[in-house]
């Protein structure tokens, strides 16, 4: 597969970081049943223009059959890939498809190395789970791996909390991460005199 051969040469035997994501545009073969395989052809090309404009600069985008994709990109992070793909997924779900009445939308799954792998069977592996939560979460958004050691860090936190949490992401079209990450933001400026 060029993907994951292109993924082994960018690893650079982890000298720099390397994010991989896979996607999968959601709902695809209803597109198919609905509109017919000429509209489903053109969501693919339009997606496939999308990742390929905003990625070619710093990266490459590669079909690995059906409508799902991979993305590789040397030299970033697993959250700047994050922001990168979420900016895409958003720019493709607001925008029609000629031929096709209904919105269409992608999820993302994203890894990187470090610290998600260190092999393109690795981060293939940890970028396909992602995607797989991100399916599982709802769809239309961008998952980014999450460690199985990682996932203890729940059991600090009660299931209410978490249902909230899951609640206020759907509420507000926003990741997890990120409503968690703006928390920490607030955290730290209200004790920024004790850092």
């Amino acid at each position: 597969m060029e993907f994951l051969s292109d993924l082994e040469k960018a690893l650079h035997h982890g000298n720099a970081p390397v994010a991989v994501a896979l996607t999968d545009l959601d709902g695809f073969a209803g597109i198919n049943d609905t509109f017919g395989s000429d509209a489903g052809d053109r969501v693919l090309a339009a997606w496939e223009r999308l990742l390929d404009a905003n990625v070619t600069k710093v990266g490459a985008a590669y079909r690995l059959g059906g409508d799902e994709y991979a993305v590789v990109l040397p030299g970033m992070s697993a959250e700047n890939a994050l922001v990168l793909l979420d900016e895409i997924r958003t720019h493709f779900a607001e925008r029609r498809v000629d031929g096709v009445d209904a919105a269409v939308s992608a999820s993302v799954g994203v890894a990187s190395q470090p610290p998600h792998g260190s092999t393109a069977e690795e981060l293939f592996r940890a970028s396909g789970e992602a995607l797989m939560r991100a399916k599982r979460d709802g769809r239309d958004r961008v998952a980014l791996y999450v460690e199985e050691k990682m996932t203890l860090k729940s059991n600090y936190y009660s299931r209410a909390n978490l249902d909230r949490l899951a609640k206020l992401s759907t509420s507000t079209s926003r990741t997890e991460a990120s409503l968690l990450r703006e928390a920490l933001d607030d955290l730290l400026e209200k004790y920024r005199d004790a850092l």
